[in-house]
């Protein structure tokens, strides 16, 4: 296995894990990862993303898994969002590809120094997987800018339809083909903004609020209000 890295970005990454990680993780104890839904990966180590492909029918399961494992085991180093504050290398700049695949792999199977540990005794293969995966899938900063004042009015009309609905002046079926006409446009929003890594799809706050208001009703206005605010606050 080509565990290092011969290129830029990536290749700043490897060379300096070792000095930055190796006083990053502190006393955090690694937490293992449910990874119910995701089928078996029993013919040895894959060295490359088996999760990678948006139309996959585990794609979407493995997004959902690979953030609550990331939060858990990484944030607190490669930051919120993979964005890093400087301490630990910004992951979001490895490639969705091969090379950066096994490099990753390796580094999170065996670890790296004394403070990055070991994650092979604690997770099984998919839920690393899954971790690639909704680091892949992190959304390029410069490309969703654009398309903040139209999610911000978005947000703020969600949030009037839901008044309207809690002031009894409204129910949320009254809504519910201007609901749907939302969820198709920030769908192609979402298709409109690029990851950082190459993946062929960017898990961004517009796709993951049009994933809730696919839903209906009235729990799925308030959800995709909270998305697209937090992801508004983020990106502040």
């Amino acid at each position: 296995m080509n565990t290092t890295l011969t290129r830029l970005p990536a290749a700043a990454l490897a060379l300096c894990l070792s000095a930055t990680l190796a006083h990053a993780h502190g006393d955090v104890a690694p937490q293992p990862v449910n990874t119910e839904g995701l089928p078996d990966l029993t013919g040895g180590w894959e060295f490359e993303n088996p999760f990678r492909d948006p139309s996959s029918e585990y794609w979407e399961r493995a997004l959902r898994i690979g953030d609550s494992a990331y939060n858990q085991n990484c944030a607190r180093c490669h930051g919120l969002e993979v964005v890093s504050g400087g301490l630990a290398p910004d992951l979001r700049f490895l490639m969705a590809e091969e090379m950066d695949d096994e490099w990753f792999l390796e580094r999170i199977r065996r670890g790296s120094g004394d403070r990055m540990p070991a994650y092979e005794d604690l997770m099984n293969q998919q839920a690393m997987w899954a971790i690639r995966t909704y680091i892949e899938t992190r959304p390029d900063p410069d490309g969703i800018a654009e398309h903040m004042p139209r999610l911000r009015d978005i947000r703020d009309g969600l949030r009037a339809k839901q008044e309207a609905i809690a002031a009894g002046s409204a129910s949320a079926e009254d809504y519910a083909e201007e609901i749907a006409a939302l969820h198709v446009e920030l769908m192609e929003i979402a298709l409109a903004v690029p990851t950082m890594s190459g993946a062929p799809k960017a898990d961004s706050i517009a796709r993951r609020a049009a994933v809730i208001l696919e839903r209906g009703g009235e729990r799925a206005l308030r959800e995709a209000d909270e998305t697209l605010t937090i992801g508004l606050s983020v990106a502040r």
